[in-house]
């Protein structure tokens, strides 16, 4: 039997945490003299760090060598988010729904791998929330790739992680950047509004279907394109 991989990012799409970190991020860019709005903070999340900063505020100047001066500062800036949003380790908390669709998977012989920017201490505190690590073959993080999403990178390592070729494998995320490097690996890409970002986007970018988080399409798998992929 050819291995179907089920891939999930966390924040926003498993876990409760977008709003958490907007307000880092925000709370991040402030105290560095950067007055953004959170709505654009907002949609920027789901970027790595430092590619969400370069695209809140412009890529790094460089010095007359060539050399990006404002590095440092970005450097910073991602501290700063760190910083802050550890504080909430013990309090995040998962979206409805997000156990029982990965434990359902798993029981139907999907390889379930977790496709994430978050690593060491934030991804541990992340599964913990979760609370399925025995539904979870595998997870690929920041630390794994060279590029984050949008770039296909951290989906292709998720399927070689799982055994699955693309067109063996579902992609659920719920940022425009998760459809987009979910359908440059050329994997069925499904979005959830439970991120906070609309329909239309996430079908824009991508998606093939859309629902309104974990425990709709926990409710509506038999319909969903995992049901399209059936075991071969």
């Amino acid at each position: 039997m050819t291995a179907r991989a089920a891939l999930f990012d966390i924040d926003g799409t498993l876990t409760d945490t977008n709003h958490l970190h907007v307000t880092c991020w925000w709370e991040a860019l402030r105290q560095s003299g950067h007055r953004v709005s959170m709505h654009a903070v907002h949609r920027a999340v789901g970027l790595p760090g430092k590619d969400l900063t370069a695209h809140l505020l412009g890529p790094a100047p460089a010095d007359g060598d060539g050399e990006a001066e404002g590095d440092e500062e970005y450097e910073r800036i991602g501290t700063a988010h760190d910083v802050l949003y550890a504080t909430w380790f013990d309090r995040l908390t998962a979206l409805d729904g997000a156990a029982g669709l990965l434990r359902r998977l798993a029981a139907d012989g999907w390889r379930v791998v977790l496709v994430t920017s978050a690593s060491g201490a934030e991804l541990g505190a992340l599964r913990r929330a979760i609370d399925a690590d025995d539904a979870i073959t595998a997870w690929t993080s920041a630390d794994d790739v060279e590029h984050g999403k949008p770039h296909p990178e951290p989906v292709r390592e998720g399927l070689e992680l799982a055994g699955a070729e693309p067109g063996r494998a579902v992609f659920v995320g719920d940022t425009v950047w998760d459809m987009r490097a979910g359908t440059r690996a050329g994997v069925s890409c499904v979005g959830l509004l439970c991120g906070g970002i609309p329909r239309a986007d996430l079908l824009e970018a991508g998606a093939r279907a859309v629902y309104d988080g974990p425990w709709d399409l926990l409710a509506g798998l038999d319909t969903s394109p995992f049901a399209r992929t059936a075991p071969g």
